[in-house]
């Protein structure tokens, strides 16, 4: 067994053990490995340990992985996402993590329109209220849920949001929130299925686990820093 199957086995138990904290099952949670900037190789050695599910940051680096590799993944695209880039990530990606503009959300469903497709996301919010974060304020998060509604070529599948590089008892209030968030906006938008909460990192995910997160993003943990 090599390094990066590894510590994939170790990340599983801790994910097991969180959601067991809470009652929950761990079977509930989707790994999403973050393989921004590493080898093909390293992907492979993860899959053939039955990850099956990567994240990468960069459009670019998305495109030429998928590519690629001919192996049956399933790609999320995690990073900030600039519009004059969406050609590169739309139809390639099973989900996006980071719509955070209005007008980001209509380019992205101008070009799934093209290509006759819907495309899932996920709203970032910017629980934190961090000027470094990307995302949207929660005020104006009924306004882009009503703006997607109108888009056909778009389904949103639930939030997003990366919390402060803190110790727990700072990151637990934003996951704790932006959990609370999801469940009012879907009493709200009950056309919407918002069962996604993609939250939590290789520092900060057994927390986001135990607040909620059903989805949890974690690369250092995996591949080694």
């Amino acid at each position: 067994m090599g390094n990066v199957a590894r510590n994939l086995e170790s990340v599983r138990e801790r994910i097991e053990h969180a959601a067991s904290r809470t009652g929950r099952d761990p079977r509930e949670v989707t790994l999403v490995a973050v393989s921004k900037g590493r080898s093909l190789e390293m992907i492979h050695e993860a899959a053939q340990a039955g990850q099956r599910v990567f994240g990468e940051n960069r459009a670019q680096e998305l495109r030429d992985k998928i590519d690629r590799l001919a192996v049956d993944l399933e790609w999320h695209f995690i990073g900030h996402l600039q519009r004059n880039k969406v050609n590169m990530v739309i139809g390639k990606a099973a989900l996006v993590h980071s719509v955070d503009s209005r007008r980001l959300l209509e380019a992205v469903a101008s070009r799934a329109e093209e290509l006759e497709i819907v495309q899932d996301i996920l709203l970032q919010v910017n629980v934190s209220g961090e000027e470094s974060k990307y995302g949207m304020e929660e005020e104006s998060m009924e306004g882009m849920l009503e703006a997607a509604l109108a888009l056909p070529a778009v389904r949103v599948r639930g939030l997003m949001t990366i919390a402060p590089l803190e110790a727990e008892e700072k990151t637990r209030p934003c996951f704790r929130r932006l959990r609370e968030l999801r469940d009012v906006l879907a009493r709200d938008f009950s056309p919407l299925d918002l069962g996604i909460l993609s939250m939590g990192m290789t520092q900060d995910f057994e927390v986001a686990l135990e607040e909620g997160a059903n989805m949890v993003r974690i690369g250092t943990a995996i591949f080694a820093a």
